[in-house]
């Protein structure tokens, strides 16, 4: 398998899915702006969106892949169907009862999760309301995460990648479709969450079966797959998910600020994750299954090597992001966000958050590629007690920045907590000669930086002036940012080519 082409197979599709979420979080700013219905919205969708990635895309899926992956290719088809149907079965078991009890215990949860919403008994009650209607989305989008994790390890990656565009038409559907008949109206994203975890986990269905694979309801206590998989998955939930427990936190610092708050912080993270996802999930999604099946082979080379070349991917992709992402924050936010009831003031705020939030780019990409190299070796301990000092860390940084910089300083500091949590696991691996730089790392830097910088300088006259992003019509402000985007990547890339960095240098295969 080459991975040049599976990850650009996998950036291909998670493009199409940000461009619909972009649609998406167009449609719903317009409609709604930043009020209190927004900011309950976001909070209803961000606790079963955090427990999906600690537990379903994040604990559960870097716990299950390489065990996975050992069985495949150690253990046989027989074993590693039980293992399937073992775990699935755990699963459902577990998720409903918590689906269950976070649907009861909703008021409790909106408390813990945004404590000054209880100052607005408005805002307090619609949330929620909303947190009961998307709180099964944790059952159904973990499923798609077991069913995901499944099909990666066999290495079909495209329907994973797709997934998540159903879930972005689903709301898009809602606001346009159901809002008219909802009271209030921003009640239907509430339920287009819903509608979008059952899309997703009707999708990959089909695929499951092709391959054999559909799980089947099997209970075993005695599977030793499926307890090793329980030991893993403990410790993970903090090693692989630091930046959304960040991100929880920070909600409940926002909910504290002026009304709106909780939707400028969302929306400053949402353009984050176009290139976090585009790059760093992609990336993420490739690596884990490849450096688990060099670490069942025991190929340490082939192991060290796949990681240095997700580690150059990124830098040389993730660092004019974060140049880029700076320099036209008020292109990306006037041309995406700001119509109807999303004011200037509204943009101004969410671009104060982006600047801060892509400080931390690079930190935040890299960690996705950094974790896996400990994940795939089933160590948990070592990213576990990084992750911990890192979450310490953040909070005291958001205890720093808060009052000087508002919600710019809450962006700020996932930004550089990302940044130190990259840094001490590349230390760590590095120390235990897990992975062992190729060649030439210090020529690739300095041609990594030298075409960043003329892409800056170009990209920085080209968006100097303000005053046409706002007050023109949506086609116009589109037009206009893609040939300022374009012009910024071929920039980049020719650059690139003249300081000597050549496409072929990158293509990689894995068995």
């Amino acid at each position: 398998m080459n991975l040049l082409n599976a990850l650009a197979r996998v950036s291909s599709l998670t493009l199409l899915s940000r461009i619909f979420g972009f649609i998406r979080d167009t449609i719903v700013a317009r409609t709604f702006g930043a009020s209190l219905y927004t900011d309950a919205f976001f909070i209803a969708l961000k606790i079963p969106n955090l427990m999906r990635r600690l537990f379903a895309e994040g604990a559960f899926s870097q716990a299950f892949v390489p065990i996975l992956a050992e069985y495949k290719n150690r253990r046989g088809e027989q074993e590693t169907r039980l293992l399937i149907d073992h775990v699935t079965t755990w699963l459902v078991a577990v998720l409903v009862l918590v689906t269950l009890a976070g649907m009861l215990a909703a008021p409790v949860v909106v408390w813990l999760s945004a404590p000054g919403f209880a100052h607005d008994p408005q805002r307090f009650d619609i949330t929620v309301r909303m947190l009961r209607i998307t709180f099964p989305y944790i059952l159904l989008i973990s499923l798609v995460s077991l069913s995901g994790g499944i099909l990666n390890t066999w290495s079909q990656f495209g329907i994973p990648a797709f997934t998540p565009v159903l879930f972005n038409l689903a709301l898009i559907s809602a606001a346009l479709l159901l809002a008219p008949h909802c009271h209030p109206p921003a009640m239907a994203l509430a339920w287009g969450v819903i509608l979008g975890g059952m899309a997703q986990l009707a999708l990959q269905i089909p695929s499951l079966k092709q391959l054999g694979l559909l799980p089947r309801l099997r209970f075993s206590s005695h599977d030793e797959g499926v307890w090793r998989i329980l030991r893993q998955m403990g410790p993970a939930v903090f090693g692989v998910s630091i930046s959304q427990l960040s991100l929880l936190i920070n909600t409940i610092f926002a909910s504290f600020l002026a009304t709106g708050s909780v939707s400028w912080l969302y929306y400053a993270d949402r353009l984050m994750e176009f290139p976090t996802g585009i790059l760093g999930v992609a990336l993420g999604t490739i690596l884990l299954p490849s450096l688990s099946r060099h670490y069942a082979d025991n190929d340490t080379s082939q192991y060290s090597a796949t990681l240095d070349w997700g580690l150059r991917l990124t830098l040389i992709l993730a660092l004019p992001a974060a140049a880029a992402l700076a320099i036209l924050a008020v292109p990306l936010i006037a041309t995406l966000f700001q119509y109807g009831h999303f004011d200037a003031h509204d943009a101004s705020m969410t671009r104060q958050a982006l600047m801060a939030y892509s400080l931390g780019l690079l930190g935040l990409i890299m960690v996705k590629i950094l974790a896996p190299g400990f994940y795939a070796r089933q160590n948990i301990k070592t990213p576990v007690k990084i992750a911990l000092f890192t979450l310490i860390s953040t909070q005291l940084m958001n205890l720093l920045f808060i009052k000087p910089l508002g919600v710019a300083g809450l962006a700020l500091a996932i930004g550089l907590g990302a940044c130190m949590n990259a840094g001490i696991l590349l230390h760590r691996l590095l120390r235990d000669r897990i992975y062992q730089p190729q060649p030439g790392w210090a020529m690739f830097l300095g041609q990594t930086i030298l075409a960043t910088a003329v892409m800056t300088l170009v990209l920085w006259q080209l968006a100097d002036l303000a005053s046409p992003w706002t007050g023109t019509p949506f086609y116009w402000r589109a037009v206009h940012l893609s040939g300022v985007v374009l012009a910024g990547m071929a920039t980049y890339f020719v650059s690139l080519m003249l300081v000597g960095v050549r496409l072929r240098q990158f293509v990689r295969h894995s068995n």
